[in-house]
């Protein structure tokens, strides 16, 4: 029997209602995490070495007036989102939760947590400029500058608190992807310097020189940032802005770092790379998204939500199809380059001058 136009008609108009509602309640998600974080959840499960009841989680908590009927719903709805595990014990009337592969990532003290990195982006000073989207478009201004007054490097460099949860979450990220990008390119066939523009407080040019110790690693990035900085043995910290003068080496990195610039911002940086390059035919190894809109890797969605956290915070910067890699690697002096897909949500992109 066929189904009528009407029949088809009345499910796409459900399917739309509920899509609406969902994405309408996707903040939600945020909210949820970031309170089963200062409830320190996973961290209290990871401790008993074993799943927990409810009232053992409770009880771990130690709040006095604790809402227990709260805490059991916010465990029902990370359960559903496939946050936490739930099993059942023969023998057992209550529920005990359990870590999976997801929240294993919010336990603090774990080598691959992304603990600080919900903590910063969920923060409410943080999230505040994504209320502000709509006038950054109408405008022409970043939701960031609309919501601090000045533009996002500039609140962090007069924030220290915030800039310490931000340098905390993106050397948080380096933690947990560096081991597949230095096994998933060969950092041993380069000779000489290797400079990490915009490197942050380090990590990632330390575990390339920790494994590749023949290197001279200069760590690159602006005052504020390297002041924090813990020594590194093979490391030298430089403090310095990418648009005026890049330190002299035979190669660069930039990892996670032209997603935050506009085209002509990152061609300027490009260019400021090719100069210092001590040989005609070095390299720079460029790690970051290729967005792929129509793609069905695992992680394409998750690149699409980074293009909007680009709208949001950074002037001009976005995140680039391979089309517009291209074009910017060719204006900026490196005509010719590959990429290298590697299992995890970047890509490494290794260009030439020649």
């Amino acid at each position: 029997m066929s189904i009528s136009p009407t029949k088809k008609q009345n499910d796409a108009t459900i399917k739309g209602q509920a899509r609406f509602f969902e994405l309408l309640h996707a903040g939600l998600n945020s909210s949820a995490l970031r309170c089963a974080l200062k409830l320190n959840i996973a961290d209290i499960i990871n401790n008993h070495n074993g799943p927990m009841t409810l009232s053992q989680i409770a009880q771990e908590i130690g709040s006095p007036s604790l809402n227990i009927g709260g805490l059991s719903r916010l465990m029902r709805f990370l359960v559903y989102k496939q946050v936490f595990d739930e099993t059942h014990q023969p023998g057992h009337e209550e529920t005990l939760f359990a870590l999976n592969e997801c929240s294993k990532l919010l336990v603090k003290d774990a080598k691959n947590t992304l603990a600080p990195i919900a903590m910063s982006f969920i923060d409410p000073l943080m999230a505040a400029p994504f209320y502000n989207l709509n006038q950054a478009i109408e405008e022409g201004v970043t939701a960031a500058f609309k919501t601090y007054g000045v533009k996002i490097w500039e609140f962090y460099a007069s924030n220290p608190q915030a800039n310490k949860g931000f340098n905390e979450a993106m050397a948080c990220r380096t933690r947990f992807e560096i081991d597949t990008i230095v096994s998933s390119y060969d950092f041993g066939s380069l000779k000489g310097s290797l400079v990490d523009v915009g490197g942050g407080i380090g990590v990632t040019i330390n575990k390339i020189v920790s494994r590749y110790p023949h290197l001279k690693g200069v760590n690159f990035d602006m005052p504020h940032v390297v002041s924090s900085a813990p020594a590194y043995e093979g490391v030298t910290h430089v403090g310095g802005d990418m648009f005026t003068a890049i330190p002299h080496a035979d190669s660069f990195l930039l990892k996670s770092i032209l997603h935050d610039w506009s085209d002509e911002k990152c061609v300027q940086i490009l260019r400021n790379c090719k100069k210092s390059l001590r040989e005609s035919n070095g390299k720079i190894i460029i790690v970051d998204n290729i967005l792929n809109p129509k793609g069905d890797d695992v992680f394409d969605p998750i690149r699409l939500n980074m293009d909007m956290i680009m709208l949001t915070l950074f002037d001009g910067g976005k995140e680039r199809t391979e089309p517009e890699w291209k074009t910017i690697l060719e204006q900026g002096g490196f005509p010719y380059y590959k990429v290298i897909k590697i299992p995890t949500i970047l890509s490494i992109i290794e260009a030439y001058t020649e």
